[in-house]
């Protein structure tokens, strides 16, 4: 069975965890600074700071811009539902934006309709997420968060190691040029994996100084006093990422490279593949401006064309020893949203949802795999 997704771990991640577990330090060690230091140099930002999923991430990341209950965060409807949740965690309302139908992406107008949506509220953040890996248009959405008084805080799980060119600047995803932080996660199919894990980007010190305190239960130690003494001037969380991960992290961020290059390759083998099989299928759009190191295969299927419902494409791919998932179902669209904020209409977002499905995508799968993954959709699809 090909999964749609899947970690890689190799002897030499596996001999950095053992070294990490003979250590002096399981926990709140050496090796979390380390592991925060290369990520930072790796997306070109000047502060990292490790805790422990990439919920946590945005959790921390609502706390560290002091956004509070009653005021407004917008989160795109396609999306995890974390990247919502993050928001209630605090408080605060969600307004959910919809996103480009093709290309399941926040955009400036699908921002600009939410706006104008939050009321009276007052705006406090921007949640663009950078969904498969392909990045957002990150000028066109500052610009409008900062009319309405807002940040951005790019949710970035899906793109660690994207780039992008905005006009002749190149940049790359986490480098938070435009955003006041950028979230990763280091879920086992994500790029790199450390089991869970997550970890925060931003270029300023005093946001970086107020995550690492909120993720280790708001403690603090004044200085000069005693050596065992603590104070909690605010409640935090226990939102820390062991050692023993960070070793993983660590090993895993050095083969950034080559699974970023492995992913890339096999997009475009995709797209070869994949393009017999238009107009029926083809593949979610990409943005000019976006360079991606694909987290997800994402094929949009018309299955009312076909005349196969997504649920036996799903059972006939199965059965042909292909694995699928669904990314995402609109989070507007949870009971607990729509008892919420009642019924809402986000048309990109339901013709996204219509006809995506996610097909196997990681480093480890073998030339031909694609191919294969190919002929069984054909197969399915009859044509």
């Amino acid at each position: 069975m090909l999964p749609y997704g899947r970690q890689t771990i190799e002897d030499d991640d596996i001999a950095a965890v053992a070294e990490a577990l003979k250590a002096d330090f399981l926990t709140t060690g050496p090796t979390v600074e380390a592991f925060e230091v290369a990520f930072a140099e790796t997306v070109g930002a000047r502060h990292a700071v490790a805790c422990s999923n990439g919920t946590a991430a945005l959790h921390l990341a609502m706390m560290a811009l002091d956004v509070k209950p009653g005021e407004a965060v917008i989160a795109p409807s396609i999306t995890f539902l974390a990247t919502a949740n993050c928001a209630r965690y605090v408080g605060a309302d969600v307004v959910f934006a919809d996103v480009d139908p093709d290309t399941g992406l926040m955009t400036p107008e699908t921002l600009a309709q939410a706006i104008e949506r939050v009321g009276a509220r007052r705006l406090r953040a921007v949640l663009p997420v950078h969904l498969r890996g392909d990045a957002c248009d990150l000028p066109g959405l500052e610009a409008l968060a900062r009319d309405a008084g807002a940040v951005l805080v790019e949710d970035a799980p899906h793109a660690l190691g994207s780039t992008m060119r905005f006009g002749n600047a190149a940049e790359i995803v986490g480098d938070v040029r435009h955003s006041a932080m950028a979230t990763f996660s280091f879920h086992p199919v994500k790029t790199i994996a450390t089991g869970e894990g997550g970890m925060i980007t931003t270029n300023d010190p005093a946001i970086s100084a107020r995550l690492k305190v909120l993720r280790s239960h708001g403690m603090v130690r004044p200085e000069g006093c005693e050596p065992w003494w603590y104070e909690m001037p605010e409640p935090g969380f226990n939102y820390r990422l062991p050692d023993i991960l960070c070793a993983l992290g660590l090993s895993q961020l050095k083969k950034l490279p080559r699974f970023a290059a492995r992913r890339r390759a096999l997009g475009a083998a995709y797209a070869e593949a994949l393009a017999p099989l238009a107009p029926l299928v083809r593949i979610a759009a990409q943005p000019a401006w976006s360079d991606p190191v694909l987290h997800l295969m994402v094929a949009l299927i018309d299955f009312e064309a076909a005349g196969r419902s997504r649920r036996d494409v799903v059972e006939g791919l199965k059965a042909r020893g292909v694995g699928t998932q669904v990314h995402y179902i609109p989070v507007h669209r949870q009971p607990y949203y729509r008892k919420l904020y009642g019924e809402l209409e986000l048309p990109g977002a339901e013709a996204w949802y219509a006809r995506c499905l996610s097909l196997p995508l990681y480093p480890g799968m073998e030339d031909g795999d694609v191919a294969t993954v190919a002929a069984a959709l054909k197969d399915v699809l009859g044509l």
